[in-house]
């Protein structure tokens, strides 16, 4: 089990759409992040002359490309978190309502504690493997068992996001360019850590 440093961030919602992201990293990173309209992906950069697209794939995969070309990966676990690369770090939103218990995790030394090999996203994935996800996310979407919303199971039955924010769901993931935590909303208040 490997003890991956813990990044805490918060979002606002800014009045044009999109949100600002502040890390909690001591180091003043910052991002601002606005959809992708007709696909399910942000395009963020950052405070450091950064900048990328985050895309949801299906099984709770989170493809990272950056302007220059890299590819990172990370897995949303639930409860507000999201494991990047092979448990390097864990990004908790302290943003939103179901991340409150990623945060009582994280305030009783458990939030990092309980990640495992099993929680860590692909180091890397084929352009087959991205499209299959892809079409997995598009079913659950679509398909009769039940809509797949990103920060579904964050009331701890299942895995969340970083989506983990949300008891039951909260972060519906939809197109859209507004921020509604109600369940019928196109931003979730934590899209992609």
């Amino acid at each position: 089990m490997n003890r991956p440093r813990e990044i805490s961030y918060r979002d606002e919602l800014l009045a044009d759409g999109s949100v600002h992201r502040t890390y909690e990293d001591g180091e003043g990173r910052e991002e601002w992040r606005t959809r992708v309209p007709g696909t399910a992906g942000v395009r963020w950069r950052d405070n450091r002359g950064a900048g990328g697209t985050d895309e949801l794939l299906g099984n709770r995969i989170i493809k990272r490309s950056h302007a220059d070309g890299t590819v990172t990966y990370g897995r949303d676990i639930g409860y507000g978190r999201t494991v990047w690369g092979q448990g390097e770090s864990v990004m908790l939103n302290r943003t939103s309502y179901g991340a409150r218990m990623g945060v009582l995790l994280g305030t009783l030394g458990l939030a990092t504690l309980a990640v495992t090999a099993a929680h860590y996203p692909p180091v890397s994935l084929t352009p087959e493997e991205e499209e299959e996800l892809r079409q997995q996310a598009a079913a659950q979407s679509s398909g009769g068992g039940g809509d797949y919303q990103y920060g579904d199971d964050d009331d701890g039955s299942g895995s969340g996001s970083d989506a983990g924010s949300g008891a039951g769901g909260d972060d519906d993931w939809d197109s859209g360019d507004s921020w509604d935590s109600d369940g019928g909303g196109d931003w979730g208040d934590d899209d992609f850590g």
